[in-house]
């Protein structure tokens, strides 16, 4: 419904209550009457108590939690002809909607920094360096300066020229050095002769929505970018502290959603780095390869390893029979089995292993006691230093001290995995069925 307050729109015509406008304007007035309740403003000019107590709440805001983009969504979204299609038949008027996006993509910033930046926003320093200059109004910081890609710095200097040749051929001039410090580096073309106006977020994002519409990705919004690029800095080593002031103050729960997101890659990686298990011929024997692999090689790799194991107790059984649900002939003595193996992301576990039985040797009642209990863990320990050597080797070593333990859910994948004939399951129907009917009563 509209609202009876005055008109906000260009044309006139009065804005729609949105929730989201009814909900700010029902809590501050609420904060205002209950400041005016404690102060005793509200008893001076004689405003009821009652009236203050029953003025209705707005309600919380709701909070859309960002993922960030799928591969396959960032791969169509970077695509140079589906780039080309959103410059060609979303922005006939060249306002300039793919540099906008390709800004947001490399550069992480929040929609509307890079809506809002001015004409002279980019420039070279010390002869070589691109730098970009934007206003964080959001947090609080203004005039912040980041390093970009040489081919952003291009596309950017390209699109100056273009709003001053438009400034050009509107007032039929070149503006002047007080003109151009306010000018739009994306204008609007509605009554914006001084070309200081941007383009609105609205207009962008209804482009963007109908260029993904017509890709057929789904749902996706522009601001998964930030996302997408926190989550790829984190995976890569970057800290949380280094991308907090790159990206602009990132709050802690969005901090807490990219660590996440991030370790879950890592931990992909981790279950792809096999060795040896205690019960192996050569324990702590490297199973998977000793070249580095990329995230998309350790995907398919732990594909393809999910598919000939299951998980154990800190780490995978390799016995098919076991694998394909039947239950294991030497009753789950996977430290002494040789179809068992240890991966990257049980590290800790192990480690926490080895720590109890340096505790349970101490305690030992004499050496003799003490030697027999290292003999035993021998092989496992070899195994550990095995996986440990593994992991420095492919740089994972810090991940995986950093991985806390494996899911509780992971422990019980050979339950679930567990397979029942179809007549043995009617077999005890039936037994059942005749037990109650013959019991006594």
């Amino acid at each position: 419904m509209p609202t009876l307050a005055r008109p906000f729109r260009d044309d006139g015509k009065p804005s729609l209550v949105t929730p989201n406008i009814r909900r700010i304007v029902f809590n501050y007035s609420r904060k205002i009457l209950y400041e005016a309740l404690e102060s005793g403003e509200a008893d001076r000019i004689g405003l009821d108590r009652s009236f203050i107590t029953a003025f209705p709440p707005g309600g919380e805001a709701q909070r859309v939690s960002r993922n960030p983009f799928t591969d396959q969504v960032a791969r169509a979204l970077a695509d140079e002809a589906n780039l080309q299609q959103f410059a060609r038949e979303y922005d006939v008027n060249d306002r300039g909607l793919r540099d906008i996006w390709e800004a947001l993509v490399l550069t992480g910033r929040r929609c509307s920094e890079v809506l809002k930046l001015r004409l002279d926003c980019v420039g070279r320093y010390h002869g070589r360096l691109p730098m970009l200059w934007h206003d964080q109004t959001k947090v609080g910081n203004y005039n912040e300066g980041i390093r970009i890609p040489e081919r952003l710095y291009t596309s950017i200097d390209k699109r100056r020229r273009t709003t001053l040749e438009r400034f050009e051929l509107r007032n039929g001039r070149q503006p002047t050095a007080e003109e151009r410090t306010g000018m739009a580096l994306f204008p609007t073309e509605v009554r914006n002769r001084g070309e200081r106006r941007s383009i609105s977020h609205t207009f962008f994002h209804l482009q963007f929505k109908s260029w993904v519409d017509s890709l057929d990705l789904g749902k996706c919004v522009p601001h998964q970018a930030r996302h997408t690029l926190a989550t790829k800095l984190l995976s890569n080593g970057a800290s949380l502290a280094h991308i907090r002031r790159y990206l602009g103050q990132v709050s802690d729960r969005m901090a807490e959603h990219y660590a996440k997101v991030a370790d879950s890659e890592i931990e992909t990686v981790l279950q792809s780095v096999w060795v040896s298990g205690p019960g192996a011929a050569r324990p702590g024997e490297l199973l998977t390869g000793a070249e580095p692999l990329s995230r998309e090689q350790a995907t398919a790799l732990a594909l393809d390893l999910s598919r000939r194991s299951t998980p154990a107790e800190g780490g995978f059984c390799t016995f098919q029979p076991v694998v394909n649900g039947d239950a294991c002939p030497w009753k789950l003595n996977c430290e002494g089995c040789d179809k068992f193996v240890l991966s990257g992301a049980d590290l800790l576990y192990w480690r926490r292993k080895q720590e109890q039985w340096r505790s349970i040797a101490e305690r030992a009642p004499d050496d003799a006691t003490a030697d027999y209990l290292h003999q035993v863990f021998e092989p496992t320990a070899r195994a550990i230093d095995g996986l440990e050597r593994a992991l420095a080797g492919l740089g994972l070593l810090e991940d995986a001290l950093a991985l806390d333990l494996r899911r509780p859910q992971d422990f019980y994948h050979r339950l679930w995995n567990t397979a029942f004939q179809t007549s043995d399951l009617a077999d005890l129907a039936s037994d059942a069925a005749y037990t109650s009917t013959t019991e006594e009563p």
